[in-house]
């Protein structure tokens, strides 16, 4: 895939330069691992403020948000460890952040249902009619 191919979706996860393909062995791409998870944390956060709130739908939206952004809070954390078990148990503490954001976000769509349809639309999920 050439720079110009590259889609917004896929520039939002590979910054810059970081998927060239260098002929020097020692070349290694630069993965800015702070700055994805901050950018991992609006996205979610981006996402929340679309979702209708509602008596089915606050907790979900509360939940998702505290687990999405403390991806990159514990990340951090992580980074300025001082040990390598610290390092290793704020590491795990980010992965299950993750997994816990991907449930939150998988129950999104079962709590709109109930209240309204979601269509799909280039832009993402945008709010329908109601049934």
């Amino acid at each position: 895939m050439t720079k110009s191919e590259r889609t917004r979706e896929d520039s939002f996860w590979l910054d810059g330069d970081t998927s060239r393909v260098g002929e020097e062995p020692d070349a290694v791409p630069h993965y800015d691992l702070e700055e994805r998870t901050a950018r991992y944390g609006e996205a979610v956060i981006d996402f929340a403020k679309r979702i209708p709130r509602g008596p089915l739908t606050d907790r979900i939206i509360d939940q998702l948000v505290r687990a999405g952004t403390s991806v990159g809070a514990n990340y951090i954390e992580a980074d300025d460890s001082v040990s390598k078990k610290e390092f290793l148990k704020c590491i795990g503490t980010c992965k299950k952040e993750a997994r816990e954001t991907k449930h939150f976000l998988r129950m999104v769509a079962p709590a709109q249902f109930l209240g309204c349809r979601l269509t799909h639309e280039s832009s993402g999920w945008k709010r329908g009619h109601y049934i």
